[in-house]
């Protein structure tokens, strides 16, 4: 299976536009590498690719990348698009993917209705973009060769179909995570987590690779930053530190190796010198970059 990390970053990517934080000023003096918001694409020949969440940014991503440039004049090696939820830096790019080119779009329910109701997304042609609906826990093949596995994992509905109740840690539809099999290695991708139940830790133990949410270091890390008022638990995403953080809930997966992604820009992690990416890797973890790439 190919594995290739289209954009490592939240939602605003880093440098985000409007933020002038130590992060997004050293990704603009070039002192640390910029991140596109979160995207990935799979395969498991090298020449028909998934792409798991339409990050708005993936016209350059697929541009960086020479396996997802066009194969003739008018093409793509691209099959599918799954999306793991509704959230804006998930599905806008498909906006970019409308240019008369044939491919799927596998979703929950949930989530093609939140396409379906928003007329702008029209422009996906029906006679060449096919919207296929997947169920919690039922195996698809997006292409031959990869089996995914939707689940629900817990988290929120994306912010703008946010109401006056909001549950931060609901299961459903509305955020979920994928395994995937090539019939030999396994991957797991897990962009958005609210929290890791003991149930989700013994789910993931035939892992051999993880590619888990990392948007934040700690949950109060925008405020202590200048950046902004909500926690990471207010956006729907659990720490990475503290005694119920990821480092610490997933320490037990041994034998997989652990990617963080959707990492946002306030986050420590991503100084190269920091006593916290220092802690990550000391864990067993690898930061993900822009155009990062693994097999298994």
């Amino acid at each position: 299976m190919k594995i290739s990390i289209l954009g490592a970053g939240a939602g605003g990517g880093l440098p985000q536009w409007n933020c002038g934080c130590r992060n997004c000023s050293d990704a603009r003096a070039g002192k640390i590498p910029p991140m596109s918001q979160s995207s990935v694409a799979i395969s498991a020949d090298g020449a028909n690719w998934v792409v798991l969440n339409a990050s708005p940014d993936i016209r350059t991503q697929l541009r960086a990348i020479p396996a997802m440039h066009p194969p003739s004049v008018r093409g793509t090696p691209i099959n599918s698009v799954v999306l793991t939820n509704a959230d804006i830096d998930h599905i806008a790019g498909l906006l970019t993917l409308r240019e008369k080119t044939a491919f799927a779009v596998f979703a929950t329910h949930e989530t093609h209705s939140v396409l379906a109701a928003n007329s702008v997304f029209s422009v996906l042609d029906d006679d060449l973009v096919a919207r296929s609906e997947i169920r919690l826990d039922e195996a698809f093949e997006p292409v031959p060769g990869l089996e995914i596995t939707p689940f629900s994992v817990p988290g929120k509905v994306a912010l703008f179909l946010e109401g006056a109740y909001l549950d931060l840690k609901a299961m459903g539809e509305q955020t979920i995570g994928l395994r995937i099999s090539d019939g030999t290695s396994v991957l797991y991708h897990i962009p958005g987590c609210a929290e890791i139940p003991d149930w989700l830790l013994a789910r993931l133990a035939d892992a051999d690779m993880l590619l888990f949410d990392g948007t934040v270091w700690e949950n109060d890390e925008m405020q202590q930053t200048g950046t902004g008022k909500k926690t990471g638990e207010r956006m729907g995403h659990i720490s990475m530190s503290g005694p119920q953080g990821s480092l610490a809930r997933l320490d037990g997966l041994q034998k997989c190796r652990k990617v963080f992604v959707h990492i946002n820009n306030t986050n420590p992690v991503l100084q190269p010198d920091s006593d916290e990416r220092l802690a990550v890797g000391n864990a067993g973890w690898t930061i993900a970059k822009d155009q990062m790439e693994f097999e298994l």
